[in-house]
């Protein structure tokens, strides 16, 4: 067990998926936890799986992790600056700038506060769903006030470091634009196109492959959560909502003149400038790059896709990234592999002769 930067004891407050998972992290570096959530069941839950122990009175922790939905977590970090006067408090609402203001006008002592946000998470939920490792690798951002000294701030660092998250410096406005932009507009974008299938025809939901799936993977999120999440960073999403509105625009009518002057162009010129954005998209261990993929098919049985782990390396190469996906009714289903570029014809021919059918 590797030393911690923490001294603790840490108080989490609200005991979901991350809320857990912070716990269990701390908890495996030695970290004294402090559990709280308005939830006498999840409460048991997560000191069951060892994410600590139920707050006591009398208990005095040096940092205050507030993980309670957005629409209360100005007044519950105001409560706990109120409560625990030499503590200082943080949370981890995918918003900042509206929670910090709302602190500010409660005249709540924001010169112990700043905001967080850990960009990790999972597709499920509660304290039987947290995880030691979640934030390991993952950006984390620390949305900095002038409010607050960088000293008294470091404790947070600490937290982060502690848990192998990346720290990213932002303000509460920079992070509110970029969640908006990488985050909330797409939940929408991917919302609104899963709602085109509700009333598709069944032939069409059957031919459904990676590609909506992949468009619409994040439309199953929780409407409530997303409705007070989009609900505190309205103006950004709209702005970024609107420049899009424009774009599908011109593509609509692109599309409804193909013969007019300049129509193909123009539906081509959009079309690279989505490989071009796609090109930004930070890859493995944050680098800018493209990877070559190939296509193996692997039978619905116990233990194949181990095997073809197992091969993948016995053939010296890294994989860098990979999807699966399965036809309806078939008993084969189909591994998208993504490997380097110089490595991509030798790993096929290696699978090849191994007995693997490249699809692709």
């Amino acid at each position: 067990m590797s030393e911690s930067r923490l001294v603790g004891p840490v108080r989490v407050v609200g005991v979901g998926l991350l809320g857990a998972s912070i716990g269990l992290g701390l908890r495996a570096k030695g970290v004294e936890v402090l559990l709280a959530d308005a939830s006498p069941t999840h409460l048991a839950i997560a000191a069951d799986y060892g994410a600590g122990r139920p707050a006591a009175p009398g208990d005095e922790p040096q940092l205050v992790v507030v993980c309670v939905p957005p629409d209360v977590t100005a007044e519950v970090v105001a409560s706990e600056l109120a409560a625990f006067p030499n503590a200082i408090v943080t949370d981890v609402a995918s918003v900042k700038l509206a929670i910090h203001d709302d602190l500010v006008a409660r005249g709540a002592d924001v010169a112990r506060y700043v905001g967080t946000h850990p960009m990790a998470g999972r597709e499920v939920g509660g304290p039987m769903s947290g995880r030691a490792d979640l934030f390991v690798g993952r950006p984390w951002v620390v949305a900095g006030h002038p409010g607050i000294s960088y000293r008294d701030a470091a404790v947070v660092d600490d937290l982060i470091l502690d848990l192998g998250a990346t720290l990213v410096e932002l303000t509460p406005e920079q992070h509110d634009r970029a969640v908006a932009l990488v985050s909330h507009v797409p939940q929408i974008v991917s919302t609104l196109m899963a709602r085109r299938l509700i009333d598709a025809p069944h032939a069409s939901v059957n031919l459904a492959g990676q590609g909506i799936r992949d468009v619409t993977r994040v439309a199953a999120s929780d409407p409530e959560l997303w409705v007070q999440i989009l609900g505190q960073n309205a103006a950004p999403v709209i702005e970024i909502l609107r420049g899009y509105r424009d774009d599908l625009d011109r593509f609509i009518d692109a599309l409804v003149d193909l013969d007019a002057p300049g129509a193909r162009r123009r539906i081509a010129e959009e079309l690279f400038g989505g490989n071009t954005g796609v090109e930004r998209l930070p890859g493995k261990h944050g680098v800018d790059r493209r990877y070559a993929s190939l296509i193996v098919m692997v039978d619905d049985r116990p233990g194949q896709l181990a095997r073809l782990f197992n091969d993948v390396g016995d053939a010296g190469v890294n994989l860098e990234d990979l999807r699966l996906e399965h036809s309806p009714g078939a008993q084969v289903g189909l591994a998208e592999i993504f490997v380097l570029p110089e490595v991509q014809e030798r790993l096929t021919d290696e699978l090849a002769a191994r007995g693997w059918r490249i699809a692709g």
